[in-house]
């Protein structure tokens, strides 16, 4: 369950920004809705613990993310929260694999390559797996950060403008896939977006 409660956030010396209180149960996908400027990275951010409110509360199951220290934080982010960012960020040394044992690592779970063969291998990318990062094309890169996103399992996923630049077609492959990775492990699925090309597939929708 992903839950907000009176939430808001001020950047330094701007007007301070208040989002709508909303709860999403396990197992459900959303679509948050919002032009450029509305605050909706900011609000992902902060769903995501990588900000913390300025007033207000996140809930992540019966976790208050702002009862957790920065360590404790950080833990739970990685076993919990699975984000994908409009632009994925891999650590260019590292391998496909090394990427998502990374996750693992920083998660404190156990290493589980074979897990990440079988998840890489789903989302058509398998033949990757000890390329380096920047040798994929955007469409593998997109896959490659699906996998590291639900590599462990998390309860949350939070996708950032995950179509904003791609075709009709691409577009709808990365939602089926991001809708059929969330299901299949039972994540809360909540996509952030200005694209117009996704209302009305998603029932569950919040604006901002």
């Amino acid at each position: 369950m992903l839950q907000t409660n009176k939430l808001h956030f001020s950047y330094t010396g701007a007007q301070t920004l208040t989002f709508p209180d909303f709860t999403c149960a396990k197992g459900e996908q959303w679509l948050l809705l919002g032009q450029s400027g509305s605050g909706k990275t900011t609000l992902l951010h902060l769903l995501g613990g990588l900000l913390s409110p300025t007033k207000g509360s996140v809930k992540i199951g019966e976790t208050d993310l702002k009862s957790l220290s920065t360590a404790a934080l950080d833990k739970f982010r990685g076993k919990n929260v699975g984000i994908i960012f409009q632009k994925a960020h891999f650590v260019k040394s590292l391998t496909v694999q090394e990427n998502l044992i990374l996750a693992q690592q920083l998660a404190g779970v156990a290493i589980d390559k074979q897990r990440i063969a079988d998840l890489l291998n789903r989302l058509n990318v398998g033949h990757k797996l000890h390329a380096k990062t920047n040798e994929l094309s955007q469409g593998e890169q997109q896959r490659v950060a699906i996998a590291r996103a639900i590599v462990n399992q998390p309860t949350v996923i939070l996708a950032d403008e995950p179509t904003s630049a791609l075709d009709d077609e691409n577009c709808e492959e990365v939602i089926r896939l991001l809708e059929e990775q969330a299901a299949a492990v039972g994540a809360t699925l909540l996509v952030v977006t200005h694209d117009g090309r996704l209302k009305e597939r998603f029932e569950k929708q919040i604006k901002i």
